[in-house]
């Protein structure tokens, strides 16, 4: 009996002792279950949190897109005004006269002058101009487009406005108008042309450099700063100038009138006070825009036509402008007339 008993005992230890193992086992398996779940989970939420963070990126991408869309539908900051009542009309040309992108530019003034004459509510207009001058082709326009409205709108007069100066390309315009205003410090005058450039033969011999100019006509090579200079050419250039200068000179005879006090400076490219200006007849008086509104055209309300160029056009124009620069640039060397 001792025996089986002792039998019966030592059978039962294994088994007791397997229990422990046993339940070791199932507690392993369950741990290795739950980190790859936990994983599975964070690898889940991961991806859902990228998926809002680039759902949320489209989203303002779309957003972006519709108001670019909008403001170039709408075109914010274009030029049209609108008015209610009599009013005096308001231009400014602020800069040097050119046909890029500024106020100064044929684009840019002509339109505004056009809106400015036919608005019935307009009983004047003002053109206020600060420049030191540029482009006789945009100022010519310019000075055209005047001419041609003064004809249109008899009963409208357009009067200059001169800020700190009126010079060259600046007074070229100013001498289309009824009447010039100036302040007593104001430089007015310069009317005059040029075309300037660099010649680079001498440095380039000190060098060693040679220049290798290739050309289909003899004069294609006009002006070239690295070739020297040709009298025949250089001569050529004087005249043009000179047929430029004196296109001025008849503009500001027919703009000025008896009014002009003519003397051998008067177009030789000096510039002078506002007050002498006046002294010369290159002015009529002294006035700022406020004072020529009230005391000259009679309005208390002025409204600006100054043509704002809108977000689309320039997003458009930049890159044309620039390589409209760089052909002008090529077709001149680097040199062209200049009222300045």
């Amino acid at each position: 009996m001792s025996n089986d008993f002792e039998n019966v005992s030592s059978s039962a230890e294994p088994a007791g002792n397997s229990a422990p193992a046993a339940g070791k086992s199932h507690s392993q398996s369950g741990g290795w279950e739950r980190d790859v779940l936990e994983k599975l989970a964070f690898a889940t939420l991961r991806e859902q949190r990228a998926r809002r963070r680039w759902g949320i990126f489209f989203k303002l991408a779309f957003l972006i897109l519709i108001a670019i869309a909008i403001v170039l539908a709408f075109d914010i900051g274009g030029s049209e005004v609108e008015t209610f009542g009599p009013h005096v009309a308001l231009i400014e040309i602020d800069g040097t006269i050119d046909s890029g992108n500024g106020s100064g530019s044929a684009d840019n003034v002509i339109p505004a002058l056009d809106n400015a004459f036919s608005d019935a509510d307009s009983t004047g207009v003002i053109l206020r101009i600060n420049s030191p001058g540029g482009s006789p082709v945009q100022a010519g326009m310019i000075n055209d487009e005047i001419t041609r409205l003064r004809a249109a709108y008899p009963k409208k007069p357009i009067y200059v406005v001169v800020d700190e100066m009126c010079a060259s390309g600046g007074y070229y315009i100013a001498a289309a108008a009824d009447k010039i205003f100036v302040n007593k410090a104001s430089i007015v005058g310069s009317i005059g042309v040029l075309m300037d450039g660099f010649g680079f033969t001498g440095t380039m011999e000190k060098l060693g450099v040679e220049r290798r100019l290739l050309t289909a006509g003899e004069n294609k090579g006009f002006l070239d700063p690295f070739s020297p200079q040709n009298a025949k050419q250089k001569a050529f250039a004087q005249d043009m100038l000179n047929e430029v200068h004196q296109q001025f000179i008849d503009v500001v005879r027919k703009g000025r009138g008896n009014r002009l006090k003519e003397t051998p400076e008067t177009f030789s490219g000096l510039f002078w006070s506002g007050s002498r200006a006046v002294q010369m007849g290159l002015a009529d008086g002294f006035g700022t825009v406020d004072s020529v509104a009230r005391d000259e055209m009679k309005g208390e309300e002025i409204v600006d036509y100054t043509q704002h160029e809108g977000l689309s056009e320039r997003f458009l124009k930049k890159f044309g402008a620039s390589i409209g620069a760089g052909a002008v640039q090529s077709l001149w060397g680097g040199s062209r007339p200049v009222l300045k």
